[in-house]
């Protein structure tokens, strides 16, 4: 886990010192050295925050490249990079990393270079035989990168807040923060700040000043899966036993293992030396620390069982809100951040979590109401979710379209603008009437972007790597061109596919016969409102007071009553101690 920094511009090498202070801002991402380069012609100055995973003799970035002057930052791992050099004929010397083969890479193909890449990344390539500067973001968006432009220059950056340190950026609260807690697409709270999108390419002319952006990849135009379901069940197989196993690290690592589908397969196949559970005391409907120390004792690993308490989470709270930039809808926030915490304590470099198979599975409990129904899921043994249920049963007007569900299901606030609705309808368009890929396409344009933009930003905060193996190209690819009978056979056992491979894999029956899904959920909602209730209270008024208007109503909805699980309250206590943390210039 790196982090990068820089700026382009006609009289970029004046800016020296704030590409510098940027880089010094987010060195926490970067332990083992924080340096800055300018190109030959004096139009880059490029940063680079490095945290040595692949060789730790190597030189940290940023790089460049003799014959061309093509100066590299880097961010990420790219696992296939030996396959790759030996494809291009571009050899590595000792010692050198996939950073080096990128670079030389780039030299010879230009962006082009990107469609062989299979791994996670953020990166900024200034190619002084173009004066342009390039951005490139990796498939899913597991590397983040913003950028802004400012005076005919381009800046960029791992993390928001190193930008609105280079200039001002007044706070702007977007719709979405309220309908669905997170911005979506490109936005930001701040002004002028954009998150490149997963798989996006930008290309910055620094004469001109002109831009240009486009994707380098997309899943909507992969064909539908051709065989029957032994021969895909098959290929799954030698695709999970394959692409996994390469993203084990050479050094320690450790995994986060709920106990759950996910992490558990993850276990067998990459055998981790350390395993980091989290449980709460009193909260049994979220405790499967029985299946993970069972995970964890055939597999031959240390098994660290977390306890966090309420007061944990007073304490946490600032330090999440610091890592995270801005308030971002996931439930397992608290989770995370403990344990990465208990990780860097052992002195790991390298963590791994399960992301993915719920997104391209089917298997969110969201994903049966839609294709299944609400009454077929309720009779399938899953009355806890009851309430998120009754959103689609039967009303006035009859059974809602599959829009309008996934609408209902994923909003946790108003939206007025149906600026989510437009979001999801695009998604099944895209979809070519594939009811299970436009769950997915939808996932991926609201609810994706927390979930991996808190993965990268809570374990950077503590100099941590974060691998997630399922988001493997060729496994995301083929769990998108399959059928939906072959990701969910019934409203309660999604994630058809890998349970399969999981029971031929010899996993305990507890593991692939599981009919709910926690994950590394937490009672800090029902914490909000019990023990915690007045501190939470006085947390969300005192910003209230002083919050633009904007920012108010998100404010005011965490003071109302709310119930065990309504994550209402949490987002306005993050929202608050967000606001806290800064001083806008200005409020939308």
């Amino acid at each position: 886990m790196c982090g990068i920094a820089g700026l382009a511009g006609t009289d970029a090498a004046r800016h020296e010192n704030t590409v510098a202070a940027m880089g010094l801002a987010q060195r926490h991402r970067g332990p083992d050295g924080t340096r800055h380069l300018g190109s030959a012609d004096g139009r880059a100055v490029l940063s680079m925050n490095t945290l040595l995973i692949v060789d730790a003799a190597a030189r940290p970035g940023p790089y460049q490249d003799p014959a061309s002057g093509i100066v590299l930052t880097f961010n990420g791992e790219i696992y296939n990079y030996r396959q790759a050099g030996a494809a291009w004929g571009i050899p590595l010397e000792p010692g050198e990393s996939d950073a080096h083969l990128v670079l030389r890479a780039w030299a010879k193909l230009g962006a082009g270079c990107l469609a062989a890449l299979d791994g996670m990344f953020a990166l900024a390539v200034y190619d002084p035989r173009e004066g342009r500067l390039f951005l490139a973001r990796d498939r899913l968006g597991e590397k983040p990168l913003y950028w802004r432009l400012d005076g005919g220059r381009l800046a960029f950056a791992s993390e928001v807040t190193t930008l609105t340190g280079y200039g001002t950026a007044p706070l702007v609260v977007r719709p979405e923060m309220l309908s669905i807690e997170t911005p979506t697409g490109a936005d930001t709270p701040f002004q002028g700040i954009q998150l490149l999108p997963p798989a996006g390419l930008l290309a910055f002319d620094v004469t001109t000043g002109s831009l240009v952006q486009r994707t380098w990849w997309t899943l909507e135009g992969l064909e539908p899966w051709q065989g029957d379901y032994r021969s895909a069940l098959a290929r799954f197989s030698t695709l999970l036993a394959d692409r996994v196993p390469m993203r084990v690290p050479h050094s320690d690592f450790a995994l986060l293992l709920s106990g759950g589908l996910d992490s558990s397969v993850l276990a067998y196949l990459m055998r981790p030396q350390v395993c980091v559970t989290v449980r709460y005391p009193g909260q049994d409907r979220l405790d499967e620390s029985r299946i993970a120390a069972t995970v964890a004792r055939d597999i031959g690993a240390e098994l660290v069982v977390i306890e966090p308490t309420s007061q944990d989470f007073t304490r946490a709270l600032p330090r999440i809100m610091r890592a995270l930039d801005y308030p971002m809808g996931n439930a397992s926030t608290f989770s995370e951040h403990m344990a990465y915490r208990a990780v860097a304590e052992r002195g790991l470099r390298v963590v791994v979590g399960g992301l993915g198979p719920d997104e391209f599975l089917m298997g969110y409990v969201r994903h049966a109401l839609v294709l299944f129904g609400p009454e077929a899921v309720l009779a399938a043994g899953l009355d806890a979710y009851r309430p998120l249920a009754s959103k689609l049963l039967d009303g006035p007007g009859g059974p809602l379209g599959p829009v309008d569900a996934i609408v209902k299901l994923v909003l946790r606030g108003q939206d007025p603008d149906e600026r989510v609705r437009e979001l999801v309808a695009d998604a099944l368009h895209r979809a070519g009437g594939d009811l299970a890929r436009g769950l997915t396409l939808a996932d991926l344009a609201t609810a994706w972007r927390p979930l991996v933009m808190t993965s990268d930003k809570l374990a950077s905060a503590f100099a941590l790597e974060r691998r997630s193996p399922y988001l493997a190209r060729d496994l995301v690819e083929f769990c998108y061109r399959l059928p939906v009978e072959h990701k969910i056979g019934d409203p309660a056992a999604g994630k058809r596919i890998l349970r399969d491979a999981a029971k031929a894999l010899g996993l305990p029956r507890e593991v692939w016969g599981s009919r709910d899904k926690l994950g590394f959920a937490s009672p800090v909602p029902g914490w909000l409102s019990g023990p915690l209730e007045p501190w939470a209270t006085a947390q969300i008024s005192s910003a209230l007071d002083r919050a633009p208007r904007g920012l108010q109503p998100l404010l005011a909805g965490g003071l109302m009553p709310g119930g065990r699980f309504d994550r209402t309250r949490m987002q306005a206590l993050m929202a608050a101690a967000w606001f806290s943390d800064r001083t806008p210039a200005a409020a939308a």
